[in-house]
């Protein structure tokens, strides 16, 4: 690659040559300003002394719970010559690295600079697609590079565009499909992408005026389908191609999903699709669905209490049905075709109860890569050879921690104030003892539409555990997986009914008995975050103290910042969330945005923030950590300027664990947390 140009007036007016192609680049002298006020953040030292209120002789350490493993995420090349995966430097960073399955000869095939590779797959047997961003701002390119470390490049060196991989092609050895916002900012439009020369086709433009469009199907050989576009705002419509003409297949309510899971090579009509679709009734369910007639041939999958989340094909053998999965208390796998049955049966003697998922395999068919997990076990991941019967273990991921020490997580159930029933889980320390009242940690998740909390290995769960508290997660209303009318129930509740379901989880576990009720701490991330800070204001005698992880704090100000990417979803947003257009959302949006009731907050708060976080931006962090401490509340502030929505650096995530540690060894351990009186 090289680049040329002309220095004029301060700035260098050239073009940037990569592989044969080039681009125009106009380099100009900024001083890079942190974001944010800087004023505001603990210093180091602050945080280290917060850090060193967690005393404790401990089996484990927080490094043990959440250092970067030595190794993790294997896949499995398409031939099954060699498994690629990311391996811990000593200081902490993840390289890329390969391993020949014959000679177990192990090789570095691309080593982290200063950004993360957030994530990789093998195109084809000879070249590896990788993703990074800078500084988890989100805008993440593609790079590609062969097994033998050559040809590594920037294959969409475009900057403040975000890229996904939204087609593999799995027929086509020299190409993907990806979308990305490069015309226009806030619209995703897809492009055949050369994955050795960067070269790209735009493969649909998105017209000023038109409605935006929310996703594309491709078929096998990287031919257009579908199209599905967002509609006054909240509703969607599928498009199918006819005769070369897209033309309207569903017209879907915000709430309602129909849409195509894969089409199916299997049947001699080209226009069979496998459709995911929760039209017919309360639960989302897998149909058999033709779509130029426009009408259901059958349902082939659907489950009476649980969403049905997927299903497995076999393209070795003409794309039959392996499995169709869906997660109930824990998740569920349910084999359909003779061969998959085998193959289930046999690793169900391997491993018994513990939960396993076949998470790759070879194009033949014969290797299978499987991933052994529990509540007690974190990751292994073992290599099926079917010809041979053989299942051979390659890694335990973080092997320190003895299954015999963690803790058990418990499917729980509870109705909630209003009458709907509310699941969610409890985990307690080893050590518990009937009778005991724990100090709690209640843990809401993100999103907060469509995700929930898992049955499985949980680190921050069992590090609390490991330090003598209870944590419990809580899948309140708007929660995915429970069927459309529980997901709707919780659409403009956030921050009220939805509130109210994790007060109602926190209330049934002292009704237990586990739990002491003046021992209650809440901590999240996200929409967690906003619900720390949404209950230390809504009921703030219910709390001991919170953490606040990259968590909103001001609806106002976070509806003005959303990245342009979400553009499109803005009405969805509303609908989920409130409008501040509507003069009685608006209202409500001021009564429970936290940052506008500081006043109310009498417990202790830490508060933690990527400085580059494009979707909840710095200021949701700053202007409630300002105006706390303008109340003479001392808050601790840790922010990390290398970071986005979430901290993905080892050292960055073990600075925040150990200083949370502190925290909570301040104000739980003692019966009675006093006061913060501003």
């Amino acid at each position: 690659m090289t680049y040329t140009g002309t220095f004029e007036n301060g700035r260098i007016i050239g073009t940037y040559n990569q592989m044969g192609k080039e681009y125009p680049l106009t380099l100009e002298k900024t001083v890079k300003k942190k974001p944010g006020n800087t004023a505001l953040p603990s210093t180091e030292a602050e945080l280290n002394k917060l850090a060193a209120l967690e005393t404790g002789d401990y089996i484990y350490s927080v490094e043990d719970y959440f250092k970067t493993p030595e190794a993790y995420s294997f896949q499995l090349s398409p031939d099954g010559k060699f498994i690629a995966y990311l391996k811990r430097r000593q200081s902490g960073e993840r390289d890329l690295y390969l391993k020949e399955t014959a000679t177990q000869k192990e090789s570095l095939l691309k080593k982290q600079e200063e950004d993360l590779i957030r994530g990789f797959y093998w195109k084809s047997n000879d070249r590896i697609l990788y993703l990074q961003d800078k500084g988890g701002d989100e805008n993440f390119h593609v790079y590609g590079v062969d097994v033998n470390g050559e040809n590594d490049s920037d294959l969409t060196p475009f900057d403040g565009v975000r890229v996904n991989i939204i087609a593999t092609l799995k027929e086509d050895e020299e190409h993907v499909i990806v979308q990305m916002n490069k015309d226009n900012p806030r619209q995703e439009e897809p492009y055949r992408l050369n994955i050795k020369t960067g070269e790209i086709t735009k493969l649909y433009n998105v017209k000023e005026g038109d409605d935006p469009v929310a996703a594309y199907n491709f078929d096998r050989k990287g031919n257009l389908r579908a199209i599905t576009r967002v509609v006054d705002g909240v509703n969607t419509e599928l498009l199918y191609k006819v005769d070369g003409d897209f033309r309207r297949v569903k017209l879907t309510e915000f709430g309602d999903s129909f849409g195509i899971s894969s089409f199916n090579p299997n049947s001699g009509n080209p226009d069979d699709a496998y459709v995911v679709s929760n039209l017919e009734g309360d639960k989302t369910e897998i149909q058999l669905y033709d779509l130029k007639e426009n009408k259901k041939i059958k349902t082939i999958f659907s489950n009476e209490t649980f969403d049905v989340s997927g299903m497995s094909l076999s393209r070795k053998r003409n794309y039959e049905i392996d499995y169709f999965k869906y997660t109930g208390e824990k998740s569920v796998i349910v084999p359909v075709s003779d061969t998959y049955k085998k193959i289930h049966a046999r690793l169900e003697k391997e491993f018994g109860e513990k939960q396993f998922f076949t998470v790759g395999k070879t194009d033949e068919e014969t290797h299978y890569m499987v991933l052994v997990t529990s509540d007690k076990i974190f990751g292994e991941y073992y290599l099926y050879d079917v010809q041979k019967d053989e299942v051979k273990l390659l890694y335990k991921i973080l092997p320190q921690l003895k299954a015999e020490h963690m803790a058990s997580m418990k499917p729980i159930s509870f109705e909630s104030r209003d009458g709907l029933t509310i699941h969610g889980y409890i985990t307690l320390p080893n050590s518990y003892k009937s009778g005991q009242k724990l100090p709690l940690i209640v843990n809401p998740h993100g999103g907060p539409q469509g995700i929930r909390d898992n049955w499985g290995f949980n680190p921050e769960a069992q590090l609390f555990a490991s330090r003598g508290y209870a944590t419990l997660h809580v899948n309140f209303r708007v929660s995915g997986g429970y069927g459309k009318k529980f997901l709707k129930a919780g659409f403009g509740e956030i921050g009220r009914k939805a509130m109210d379901d994790v007060e109602d989880g926190i209330d049934f576990v002292i009704d237990q008995g586990w739990v002491d009720k003046d021992r209650v701490a809440i901590y999240g991330a996200s929409h967690g975050g906003y619900a720390v800070l949404r209950g230390m204001t809504k009921t703030p005698e219910k709390y001991a103290c919170g953490v606040d992880y990259v968590g909103v704090s001001n609806l106002n100000t976070f509806m003005e910042t959303i990245p342009p990417y979400w553009e499109k979803y803005r009405e969805f947003l509303y609908k989920i969330w409130y409008n501040p257009g509507i003069a009685d959302e608006k209202k409500i949006m001021d009564e429970i945005s936290p940052a506008l009731h500081v006043d109310k907050i009498k417990k202790p708060l830490f508060v933690v923030q990527g400085a580059n976080d494009p979707r909840v931006n710095i200021d949701e962090a700053d202007q409630m950590v300002k105006s706390l401490r303008n109340r003479g509340v001392e808050v601790p502030y840790m922010v990390k300027y290398d970071e986005g929505h979430g901290f993905g650096k080892e050292e960055n995530r073990l600075d925040l664990y150990k200083a949370m540690m502190g925290f909570f060894a301040e104000h739980l351990k003692d019966e009675k947390p006093e006061l913060i009186k501003g």
